[in-house]
Formats: C-alpha cells, sequence, structure tokens
C-alpha cells in the first residue's frame, strides 16, 4: 500500500519536512517512490509548497493520506485558490 506522508530532513533543531509517496512499509526517513512537497514549520509565510497534480494522482491510485499531510494539502488548495 501507498501512503503520502512527511519524511525529516535536516538537523537537529533545524527540521524540515519532504511531502513524498511511499511504500508503508518502508521507514519514516528510507526509500520513497516520489517526492510532492515541501513543508518547513519553521517559516512564518508559505509554510509548504505542494505539486497537487500529482498529490491528486497518488490518491487516484489508491495512496492513503497521513493526517498532516491532508491537513497541508487543504492550506495549499486554500493558497492556490487565493492566488487565482
Amino acid at each position: 500500500m501507498v501512503k503520502i506522508r512527511l519524511r525529516k530532513t535536516g538537523c537537529n533543531r533545524v527540521a524540515t519536512f519532504r511531502v513524498v509517496a511511499c511504500d508503508s512499509r518502508s521507514p519514516r526517513d528510507g526509500k520513497f517512490l516520489e517526492i510532492l512537497g515541501w513543508y518547513d514549520p519553521r517559516k512564518t509565510e508559505n509554510k509548504c509548497g505542494l505539486n497537487l497534480e500529482r498529490v491528486a494522482y497518488w490518491k487516484s491510485q489508491g495512496a492513503q493520506v497521513s493526517e498532516t499531510v491532508a491537513s497541508l494539502i487543504k492550506q495549499a488548495q486554500k493558497a492556490q485558490a487565493a492566488q487565482a
């Protein structure tokens, strides 16, 4: 089963995350299928960037989305709608 979840990058106290599609059996920072975006919790504006087309593709293929990534997708969709 494919999951869309966060993958931790960076170092201690300076963590950033990548949104990835990966096998559900792989560890958090392990092997992944595709990078779909990024998330930086320390920024005040524009905390995340997502490729919403690829997220929609993986969801159509049956990928499960984690709770945190689901909230990031909602934020990205609102930002995209406001921008248009």
